[in-house]
């Protein structure tokens, strides 16, 4: 497989490992809510949150979202990982420009996502998906990056997404789209959900004009390109004979089609006189479908300018993505207890979505969300989805669908009748509505009423623990665990060492879990009542004897093993405190 290389690829490919394990420190005045509900807000430096959540959350995630920078020349980016490299050290601090400017500057680019979608991956459950906004700056490196870390063969799909109207006749071929890279962690647990289509689809692809008891109904074609039944149908009602058209042929028998003639699941047009078609039930037929990769209806930049704007006054945010856009993503990607991450959190977004799709569906997702800017993170991340929590006043418009009418032949046929009665709607809503008009969307011609409102938008539930970074490591510098790290801190360390897992336990015992057939234990600050060297955190007889039991495999963590011989006939796999914890 072709890889990519850069300057300074070498000096990333393992800056994950060093990274050190820092801790979660919770800030209760910029919470909301209740701190344990699961939801996360961290600031600080994406690559050190995802390090310090890894031993949580690892193989947890079910849907990661990322808007990373663009690499446009005009973010104000600039490269500060704490890469021994020479090559690499001359960019700190440096903010990256444009095309010609910054001559490395795709090489910054790889070199700050690189170790941050290794420690991404880690996060994702089996059947887990990957979704990252890009434009063409660098879609090609993103994509070769992508091969590399997730491999070739975990690669869903490219989408576009329309985010703006038009291009400003901005360049030779205005760009009025990005691109949303997908993977899935391993392709062939992944299962993605179809989306319900719309009210409006169905409405104007469906009707029930002789009040059928079956409900609403549509016409299909009741022939088919491939070999099969020939034969002449005859029209009952009037004698007329129909043979299928021409390199056509039925798609049923002739005992099928009389029968189904008699059902009313045959009909000659609804005159009665012209050629047979099938008449299939609103109730017989899915109302679900996969997406595709054409996104041109779930929102655009503006869009969500606008709702940014609504809720913290302003243009406080350049480019804030719609949250709509990023639900939609959930529709399909995650079921209602999955956990969602966005480690460039941005102008929060990501939980706006998620809570919105938890309001519709009542389901208890989890968000994760990591800003590095501080006063981002107070002013702007934290400060939306607490207003979004907390319901916010609102002055703009709100839209109401009056009419609608799928845009096909039929259609066409009763054009007159459907403006006639947009006419009428028009007169009957002018009371109610500032402006109404007409407009396509989604292959639908409908008629829209828009009203200027000024009112309080209602609540979401939800709640969040917001976190910053602990400014000393899990371990000191001379590898020795910090003496004010606590025993549930620790667990979730070695949990993770010893499993590749994110801890859930409890962490109210020396006992931590079974995994995979073993037992894993830790004896730490006292989790045994007894704050003594050596009857707390040494592994001796009189310890042992008081450990909760286990017939298997015993994997004990400690400061120092004084059981000697017995340890192998006891089944002990002994790790000593701090050497073995690496990662």
């Amino acid at each position: 497989m072709p890889t990519l290389n850069w300057i300074g690829k070498e000096a990333v490919e393992k800056h994950h490992k060093d990274v050190p394990y820092r801790l979660l420190e919770p800030v209760v005045e910029l919470s909301c809510g209740e701190e344990q509900s699961g939801n996360l807000i961290v600031q600080g430096d994406n690559l050190h949150a995802l390090k310090a959540l890894l031993p949580r959350y690892a193989g947890k995630v079910k849907c990661i979202y990322i808007d990373p920078p663009y690499n446009t020349g005009n973010e104000k980016w600039a490269y500060n990982d704490n890469v021994n490299s020479p090559e690499i050290r001359k960019w700190l601090g440096e903010t990256v420009g444009k095309e010609g400017e910054t001559l490395d500057r795709h090489d910054r680019w790889l070199c700050m996502m690189y170790p941050r979608l290794i420690l991404l991956k880690q996060f994702l459950t089996d059947d887990g998906v990957i979704f990252i906004s890009i434009d063409d700056n660098e879609l090609h490196n993103l994509r070769l990056l992508m091969n590399e870390i997730f491999e070739e063969r975990n690669f869903i799909a490219n989408i576009i997404w329309k985010k703006k109207t038009n291009g400003n006749n901005v360049g030779h071929i205005p760009a009025v789209h990005d691109y949303i890279v997908t993977y899935a962690k391993n392709e062939s647990s992944l299962k993605l959900f179809e989306v319900q289509q719309s009210d409006e689809y169905i409405k104007s692809s469906y009707s029930n004009p002789d009040n059928d008891s079956r409900g609403p109904w549509t016409t299909s074609d009741l022939s088919a390109n491939h070999k099969g039944p020939y034969f002449e149908i005859t029209n009952p009602v009037t004698g007329e004979k129909f043979f299928p058209p021409k390199g056509r042929y039925w798609v049923f028998n002739e005992d099928e089609v009389n029968k189904r003639i008699q059902e009313g699941r045959i009909i000659f047009g609804k005159s009665g006189t012209a050629r047979p078609v099938q008449r299939v039930f609103l109730f017989e037929r899915e109302t679900t479908q996969k997406v595709d990769t054409w996104f041109d209806k779930q929102g655009y930049n503006a869009d969500g300018m606008k709702t940014l704007s609504d809720i913290l006054g302003g243009k406080v945010f350049d480019h804030p993505k719609p949250p709509n856009l990023i639900k939609f993503l959930l529709n399909f990607a995650t079921d209602k207890n999955s956990i969602v991450m966005d480690s460039f959190a941005g102008s929060g977004a990501t939980a706006h979505a998620v809570l919105q799709k938890n309001e519709e569906d009542g389901g208890n997702r989890k968000f994760i969300l990591i800003e590095l800017d501080e006063n981002n993170a107070k002013n702007i991340t934290s400060k939306r989805v607490r207003k979004v929590i907390h319901g916010y006043d609102f002055k703009g418009k709100l839209k109401k669908t009056l009419s609608s009418h799928k845009l096909n032949f039929q259609a066409l046929k009763k054009a007159n009748t459907i403006l006639e009665d947009f006419e009428k709607l028009k007169a009957q809503y002018s009371q109610e509505f500032n402006k109404i008009k007409s407009e396509v969307n989604d292959g639908c011609l409908q008629l829209v009423g828009e009203v200027e409102v000024e009112q309080k938008m209602p609540p979401l539930p939800g709640d969040f623990l917001y976190c910053t970074l602990s400014v000393d490591p899990l371990f000191e510098a001379n590898g020795h665990i910090r003496s004010n790290v606590s025993f549930s801190e620790l667990a979730e360390f070695v949990w993770f060492c010893e499993t590749g897992t994110g801890y859930t336990g409890k962490a109210d015992s020396p006992l931590l879990g079974i995994y995979e057939g073993r037992a894993i234990y830790l004896l730490y600050n006292g989790i045994l009542k007894d704050l003594t060297e050596q009857g707390g955190n040494i592994l001796t007889k009189q310890v042992f004897d008081v450990l909760p039991k286990f017939e298997g495999v015993k994997v004990i963590y400690a400061a120092a093993n004084r059981l000697g011989g017995n340890a192998k006939r006891e089944n002990i796999v002994f790790k000593q405190t701090p050497y073995a914890l690496e990662v």
